[in-house]
């Protein structure tokens, strides 16, 4: 049993790979029961700022898992600091403790600092860490990856660079003329922090997980980072190559808006 959030597809890219029905949470995170029974239950979401997106925290709070094995997979772009340590902190904190966890190296889509073209030509070699990871959970491997004093450091620098911010500073969205009122983003907002007024797009920063799945995705453009600094290529944009849009809408999607997957 595997439990994700995604935001372009890379981390149910991964999900889809240990599990054959994942499970993603923002699809369930507001039922009454969410109690869980399973041999192995995992987790596998990206991180924001080197820490689990708040909904993932939200549902580690809220659900019971029985397993005689869990296990958290991470996905990042650039640099996953001190990570795994954030996550345990995480989990602690919701009364849980993780058999194993680990990050996987992807596709930054992180626009306010990388360029989708450059990071699409990147290799990776997400498949063979991918084949490291799943022979670990198979086997049952009791571990977690390292941390060390640079990571810890690394992550310090992050929130020195956001210190005095507001902490929806990566939320700050704008819509522009440009919409044609398609609805596709308010599609894969997994938080449901868009909708259309009067054809054009709204978003509500309240609650906004970040993840700029919405802007990914916008076939017009029309929704851009609104922020000091400037895109480094504002014409390109990201979804994992081996998930659909289709996919990236049933995973995320929170009220029916009639829209057409494309």
């Amino acid at each position: 049993m595997v439990f994700y959030f995604t935001g372009t597809g890379n981390s149910l890219y991964i999900a889809k790979k240990l599990d054959a029905a994942p499970i993603s949470i923002p699809q369930i995170i507001r039922r009454e029961n969410l109690t869980f029974r399973a041999e192995q239950i995992g987790i596998v979401c990206p991180i924001y700022g080197h820490e689990m997106p708040a909904m993932v925290k939200e549902f580690l709070q809220k659900a019971t898992f029985h397993t005689d094995y869990f296990y958290v997979v991470l996905t990042y772009g650039k640099r996953h600091a001190n990570a795994v340590e954030l996550a345990d902190a995480a989990m602690v904190k919701a009364g849980k403790l993780a058999d194993y966890v680990t990050t996987l190296l992807m596709v930054d889509n992180f626009l306010p600092v990388f360029d989708m073209t450059e990071e699409t030509a990147l290799e990776k070699h997400v498949e063979e860490s991918l084949a490291a990871i799943q022979a670990d959970i198979q086997g049952k491997r009791r571990w977690r990856q390292e941390v060390t004093d640079a990571d810890r450091q690394t992550h310090r620098q992050y929130l020195d660079s956001v210190n005095g911010q507001p902490e929806t500073v990566w939320a700050a969205y704008q819509v522009t003329d440009a919409c044609i009122g398609c609805g596709i983003c308010t599609r894969v907002c997994p938080a449901g922090c868009i909708h259309l007024e009067h054809q054009k797009a709204i978003h509500t920063i309240s609650g906004c997980q970040a993840c700029m799945a919405c802007i990914h995705v916008c076939p017009e453009g029309a929704l851009v980072l609104d922020l000091p600094m400037k895109e480094p290529n504002p014409e390109a944009r990201y979804r994992n190559e081996h998930v659909s849009l289709a996919e990236l809408i049933a995973a995320n999607e929170q009220a029916a808006q009639g829209a057409p997957a494309k």
